[in-house]
């Protein structure tokens, strides 16, 4: 078990390792473990795997074992994705939104999860659970940047991690502001580059999101 509070800190402490997190899709499962060696060695520890793609669980497996790497299970909905995410090896959860089932499916497998929300009213309702660190999603579709800083300046005790539409450029924009942990961004590890086994270039993506200032 673990409360939504004890979820939030750890969430935070994640959060807080790296400005940025790269959110991975994974098509070959072969890719997996010199995808996350890449990023590590760039300086992006914490790595979200989406449960977009059928060896996405597999891919969590391979990629737990890398050293120095922390990985975790996007894109959870159901709490069937929680237990596969657990089973597979996953040390927390990011969802695109947040349903009471899939809060209580975390909480009892203790899987520290970064909820989802996109408007003022989502985050109220899972700050009244007890969850503030929370996940701004569709980060770009839903305002950007602008958008967010309004929302942080009525609920100050909420710190976000936006996630959707950001990139290298406007990433800045969004860690400038005072409510914002870190960012989730997939540019770090572009399909092309994932493709072609193209580990340095990866690496040099990653060494570049690492460097990024926080405000």
């Amino acid at each position: 078990m673990i409360t939504p509070q004890e979820a939030s800190a750890r969430a935070e402490q994640l959060c807080r390792m790296a400005p940025i997190i790269p959110v991975i899709v994974v098509n070959d499962v072969a890719h997996a473990a010199p995808m996350a060696q890449a990023l590590v060695a760039g300086g992006l520890p914490v790595l979200e795997v989406t449960l977009r793609t059928p060896c996405a669980l597999e891919a969590i497996v391979e990629m737990a074992g890398v050293r120095g790497g922390v990985v975790g299970a996007g894109t959870l909905v159901t709490p069937q994705d929680v237990r596969n995410a657990v089973d597979a090896g996953a040390t927390f959860g990011v969802s695109p939104g947040a349903t009471d089932r899939l809060l209580d499916a975390c909480e009892e497998a203790g899987l520290p999860l970064l909820p989802g929300a996109a408007t003022a009213s989502e985050a109220m309702a899972l700050l009244e659970r007890g969850y503030t660190v929370q996940k701004f999603f569709p980060a770009e579709a839903s305002g950007g940047a602008p958008a967010l800083k309004g929302i942080g300046a009525p609920l100050p005790q909420i710190r976000f991690c936006p996630t959707g539409g950001v990139n290298l450029k406007n990433a800045i924009d969004y860690l400038s502001l005072p409510n914002v942990l870190c960012c989730g961004g997939s540019w770090v590890a572009p399909g092309d580059k994932v493709a072609a086994g193209d580990w340095a270039a990866i690496e040099t993506l990653a060494a570049e999101a690492a460097a990024l200032p926080r405000g």
